[in-house]
């Protein structure tokens, strides 16, 4: 079995891609989490000079005592969500920077605030207010400033982008490639049909002088015949290589007809195979498709060589089956070949892959191409299992 592999410089491109976002991640990460850390001790060390300031206004004997600096500095500077009640967390004495609806009722409002309580609990454990170190007074709930909140969210977004980047330069990277190939074989395909072109006009300037002086020998006369039916299969052979990488023109067809005409060529060459391979169609006798004859037998021929090279005993049977429904023609090509292992199933289609000794594996990628480029169709394996044959389906609008 053959496959295609992958280029060691396209492997050195994805592994740096993978490095580059390596590099980007695990620092932004490190980092935010030690910005977030800071940001969170700081806010603990406010809540916490908050509460002790509440322990001193509890625990404070000189009359007179002014705590303006207390309310007026310290309590301004909190911009984190502040909760604060009783030891028992069952009355809520005092709360800054929790936004509420002034509409909604007291019950309300309270089942809010203990749903908030508990969410900053899970966050943060509450800073105890005591009376002289041994009576518990309050306790102070906080959450987190909405600044340490998108900071949270920070790393994932840096992570976002980071990779929507790597994904699009993959993406690019790939298409690129795939152009490039593209472009080689549709290169390939027609210098391969302008190459044809000059032995083909040669070869018929032959034919032609053989008519001339050999018309009254029957032999002659019969290779000639067969001369001609060689030449016109390599016409057609270069015109499908001309066609490749342009646009073709798709025309109502018979496609009962496109195919019987590809079961004659072939029922004539698989004696000479030492085969004995029954191919017949079963269709109504007329069913018209949009498609471009030449590149669709192509297709159909491409399907049936693999069918024949399947059969490893020399006999079997090839059957066409076509049905139209709404819109859509399909149409499958079922073997009684050796089959396709359910893991190859897609693998056939891709460029380089064969599973024959010999071959370069790109008539059925060259077929999948056809199909779903050129006529806007799809081309599947429908059904396969080693030694019980296989059928490809053909789905065209």
């Amino acid at each position: 079995m053959k496959t295609n592999t992958r280029s060691p410089k396209s492997g050195k491109i994805k592994i740096a891609l993978l490095v580059a976002a390596v590099c980007i991640i695990i620092p932004t990460l490190i980092y935010t989490h030690n910005l977030v850390s800071r940001l969170q001790k700081k806010e603990h060390d406010v809540a916490s000079l908050y509460a002790k300031s509440l322990e001193y206004v509890a625990n404070g004997s000189e009359s007179g005592t002014d705590y303006t600096f207390i309310f007026t500095e310290i309590i301004s500077s909190i911009d984190f969500p502040v909760i604060l009640t009783d030891k028992s967390d069952t009355v809520i004495t005092t709360t800054k920077n929790v936004p509420l609806d002034s509409t909604l009722s007291e019950k309300k409002k309270n089942e809010l605030l203990r749903e908030m309580i508990f969410q900053m609990d899970r966050t943060n454990k509450p800073i105890v207010v005591t009376y002289q170190d041994s009576i518990i007074l309050s306790k102070l709930h906080y959450g987190e400033s909405p600044l340490v909140v998108r900071l949270r969210w920070l790393p994932y977004i840096e992570i976002a982008i980071a990779t929507l980047f790597i994904l699009v330069g993959y993406i690019g990277f790939s298409y690129i490639k795939r152009s490039e190939q593209s472009n080689i074989w549709v290169g390939m395909a027609r210098e391969t049909a302008h190459q044809l072109g000059t032995p083909l006009t040669s070869i018929m300037g032959w034919i032609e002088l053989l008519k001339l002086h050999g018309a009254d020998n029957p032999r002659i006369v019969e290779t000639v015949s067969e001369f001609e039916h060689d030449v016109q299969r390599l016409h057609k052979v270069a015109d499908r290589f001309s066609k490749i990488g342009s646009k073709p023109d798709l025309k109502e067809e018979n496609i009962v007809e496109v195919i019987q005409h590809v079961i004659r060529y072939f029922e004539r060459r698989i004696p000479q195979m030492g085969k004995k391979v029954d191919i017949h169609i079963e269709s109504e006798a007329v069913v018209n498709v949009n498609i471009n004859s030449e590149l669709f037998e192509w297709v159909l021929e491409n399907l049936v060589k693999n069918a024949l090279d399947a059969m490893e005993e020399g006999k079997g049977t090839i059957s066409f089956f076509i049905s139209q429904e709404n819109r859509f023609t399909t149409i499958d090509v079922m073997d009684t070949g050796k089959g396709i292992d359910q893991r190859y199933h897609k693998d056939v289609f891709r460029p380089g892959f064969s599973t024959k000794k010999r071959g370069w594996g790109l008539g059925l990628s060259l077929c999948k191409r056809i199909i779903e480029e050129y006529h806007k169709g799809k081309l599947f394996i429908k059904e396969s299992k080693p030694g019980h044959g296989a059928t490809f389906r053909i789905i065209l609008k």
